[in-house]
Parts: C-alpha cells; sequence; structure tokens
C-alpha cells in the first residue's frame, strides 16, 4: 500500500499510468457510530433496540421522541450534492457525447447499440455451421470458432478465462490481450480468481459490453456468487463452463463434475444450457449473444462429440425451445431423452431400437429453463403425456429428471463420484454406453406391456 505524505505536492498525487504497482486505500471506520453498540459485532447482526436508539439519537443531538426523524437541512445537502449535481453531470457528458458523436459518427453508433443492447447488422454473418461427422468434435471446440467468428462481427464482444484458454478454447485469436499497453485488447486474462471474473465480468455487463468468462464446471463453485448476482441483476454474461463430466478421464473425481449441472439449473434466471453437438453448440453462442436481460451458462464437453447429421434429425434451431424432438418412429412407445456427451448416445440406441422394430423417440433437451418457457401444448407434444416409458441419459446427477421422466420413467445418470480412468472405461463401469441404454429400454418396454 502506498501513502501519499503531506509533503507531496498536488501534481505529485497525479496517478502514473505506467506505475502498476498495486494500490490500496485503507478507511477506518466504527460501526453504529454514536450508538452504545458502537465497534461491536452486535452493531452488524441484531438490531439497535429501542433504548440503544434513544441513546444514539440523544448522542447526535436529536429529537429523542421522533421517529424517521431527518434533521434541518439534510434534505438540502442531499439534493444539492446528488440531485443537482448529478443532473449537471448528466448534462455535461451528453454535450461531450453530442460532441464525441460528431467526431466519430461510427463507433458513435456502436455506443447507440451497446446501450440500447442490440447487435450489428449482419452479426450471424460468418457463423460456422458443421458438417455431419461420427468423429466429431468437442463442443468447446466448435463453440470456440463460433465465438471467435461472432468476436469479428460484435466489437464489444469480450472476456477470458481463469487461466485456461487453451483448454476452454476462448481465447480470441485475432483481438490481442487486454493489457496497460494495448487497452483495446479483447482477450483478457483473469488468472486462477473465478470469483473475480465473474464480478468483473457483471461490471463490464452493466458498462454494456457482452462480456464472456471460462472455466472448467468442476470449477463453478468458486464463481457462484457472481453467477447468481448477475442472475439476480438480469446481466446478459455469458458464462462458459467446459470439461463438464466424467469425460475429463484420467483426473479423476476431484475435476469431474457431477452435482454442478443441478446445481446451475436450479438457480433462477441463468439459462443453462448443455448442447449436444457442434451445431447445438453453435445454436447455444447466438442465443447466449442475443441475451439482453438474462446470463446464459454454456455447458461443454472436453471429449469430441458426433455431430449428426441433420438431413437426418430436425434441424439444431430447436435449441430456442429448450427441449425439441430430434427424431421419432410413429406412435413411438418410448422417449429417449438425452443433452451434451449423451445425445449421440440415445440416438444410437435409437437406431439400434429401431432394427428391432422398438418404436422410440429422442428428444434432445439442452436447456429446461428454456422448455419451462415454453407452452403446454408443446411441452405436450415433445413428452406426451400417454407415454410413460421415458428415460434420460446425462453425465450428471439425477436431481431433477423426474420431473420430465415421471413416476414411472428411469435415469442413466451419476450417483457417485467418478473415477480415475480412461473415458471408454469409465462409460462402461458407470452404464454410459449404447448397449446399456438399449437394455434398459427393453425392459422399461417389457415393464409397460
Amino acid at each position: 500500500m502506498r501513502d501519499a505524505t503531506p509533503s507531496e505536492t498536488d501534481a505529485e498525487k497525479v496517478p502514473d499510468l505506467n506505475d502498476v504497482t498495486p494500490a490500496g486505500m485503507a478507511a477506518a471506520t466504527t460501526p453504529s457510530s454514536a450508538s452504545p453498540k458502537a465497534d461491536s459485532e452486535k452493531a452488524h447482526g441484531e438490531p439497535l433496540g429501542a433504548d440503544a436508539i434513544v441513546a444514539t439519537k440523544k448522542a447526535y443531538g436529536w429529537p429523542e421522541d421522533k421517529t424517521f426523524y431527518v434533521p434541518d437541512g439534510v434534505a438540502k445537502h442531499f439534493n444539492e450534492a446528488i440531485a443537482s449535481r448529478g443532473r449537471r453531470l448528466r448534462e455535461e457528458w451528453e454535450a461531450t457525447f453530442a460532441g464525441y458523436r460528431e467526431t466519430y459518427p461510427g463507433m458513435a453508433a456502436e455506443l447507440d447499440a451497446m446501450r440500447k443492447g442490440a447487435l450489428p447488422p449482419g452479426w450471424e454473418s460468418g457463423l460456422p455451421s458443421f458438417d455431419p461427422d461420427p468423429k466429431g468434435v468437442a463442443s468447446r471446440d466448435s463453440a470456440g470458432k463460433v465465438l471467435n467468428a461472432l468476436a469479428g462481427n460484435v466489437p464489444w464482444l469480450v472476456g477470458g478465462s481463469a487461466d485456461l484458454s487453451p483448454s476452454t478454447k476462448t481465447d480470441l485469436k485475432n483481438f490481442g490481450s487486454f493489457q496497460a499497453d494495448n487497452p483495446g485488447g479483447r482477450t483478457i486474462h483473469f488468472g486462477v480468481r473465478e470469483h473475480a471474473m465473474g464480478a468483473i465480468a457483471n461490471g463490464m455487463a452493466l458498462s454494456y459490453l457482452k462480456p464472456f468468462t471460462a472455466t472448467f464446471l468442476v470449477f463453478a463453485d468458486y464463481m457462484r456468487a457472481p453467477v447468481r448476482l448477475a442472475a439476480i441483476m438480469e446481466l446478459p454474461v455469458t458464462f462458459v463452463f467446459t470439461h463438464d463430466s466424467i469425460g475429463v478421464g484420467e483426473d479423476g473425481p476431484t475435476h469431474q463434475p457431477i452435482e454442478h449441472l443441478a446445481t446451475l439449473r436450479a438457480m433462477p434466471g441463468l439459462d443453462t444450457i448443455r448442447p449436444g453437438d457442434a451445431n447445438e453448440a453453435a445454436e447455444a453462442w447466438k442465443l447466449a449473444v442475443r441475451q439482453t436481460r438474462r446470463p446464459s451458462a454454456l455447458i461443454l464437453s472436453r471429449q469430441a462429440l458426433p455431430t449428426l447429421d441433420r438431413s437426418r434429425y430436425a434441424a439444431a434451431a430447436g435449441v430456442a425451445r429448450g427441449a425439441y424432438i430430434l427424431a421419432s418412429a410413429d406412435d413411438p412407445e418410448l422417449i429417449l431423452i438425452g443433452t451434451g456427451s449423451e445425445l449421440s448416445l440415445v440416438v444410437g440406441a435409437y437406431e439400434k431400437l429401431a432394427a428391432e422394430g422398438v418404436r422410440a423417440r429422442v428428444v434432445s433437451m439442452p436447456s429446461w429453463s428454456r422448455f419451462e418457457e415454453q407452452d403446454d401444448a408443446y411441452k405436450q407434444l415433445v413428452l406426451t403425456p400417454g407415454i410413460e416409458a421415458r428415460l434420460a441419459v446425462e453425465q450428471g446427477g439425477a436431481i431433477g429428471w423426474d420431473r420430465y421422466v415421471g413416476a414411472r420413467g428411469r435415469t442413466i445418470t451419476m450417483s457417485t463420484f467418478g473415477a480415475s480412468a480412461p473415458l471408454a472405461k469409465l462409460q462402461e463401469k458407470f452404464g454410459f454406453t449404447v448397449d446399456h441404454v438399449v437394455e434398459a429400454a427393453r425392459s422399461m418396454i417389457l415393464q409397460e406391456a
């Protein structure tokens, strides 16, 4: 901490913008000043009480028998110091901005759009779409490509990661790093500080930027408070969480999120989206960047996900409705629900069951919150009430799935922490294979018969 000395001149006190030495301010305060509980923890955690209130008023020289009393001159002082001064500063700012608009009309128009929550014309142009590919690509990779394309179209899209951009694929390739000597850089190196990263992003959103953050899903707990505040304050921050399941593999249980997805879904006002392939990841990013009054959490995989053939299956635009029918037999007797990396798993089971003559439907459900916003007619179209054989498959905890599978449905989910092993062995151990899904589906069909 640097302390100014009385001998310094005003010129010497002007901050040197090239000085990056950390600075701090310390202010000595007295909690509940002038009350009998001054400098006590009781002043923070409990009411003063009637006797203490009277004693405090006496110390200030205020009438002891008056409640909600405002001394003479206080209202006038606040009006002059805040209302009048604020009005003057606002008028000065508007005059300055009018001059700026005249000199820099293009950038002024961008600021107008930012303040309205609008996006620039053509912001969707050049965004990648992905061809069918059974080997596929990790959703962190496909989402990273979409993010970089968006950054080229939306100049105020800014963000970074908690020292994990190579892993989360959120490095903006052609826009430089935000540094003291490059204040126009758009990749922010937050360091290993998830909580601070989320709080900084919230501040940027309040300044009309389109901020994003990125870390592993298992570290979401470190930044839960700023994510929650973003939801409370209706801030359109995009929180990217990668390495979303036991798909992390050998890193083991400490890095394999189990309960995290359920806790994010439980947060009111947060749009949590777990895309099932590259094209769903593209749709998820488009939805997130359109937001004006709601934060988004994009839940992305470390491992490659097959890119579905959208000429055979429904368009990925269905992500906007939270859940959609990806494929369906006529008069289905079974509904298979999948999200994220498990979507291709239930598609594989659907195809195998179809070859056996089992009539099934596949529902992709990347966003519970968006699905809950749909009308009852659409919800019943997707999850037909008469079909009670329902199986949800997700490499996370089971909490919440009963809402969608019903009393007679089942889940293939995680009920324990994971383990350190290659992904294929983990999938076999915990039942995330096509054969296991098919076996569970057959057993449900027999039970319903």
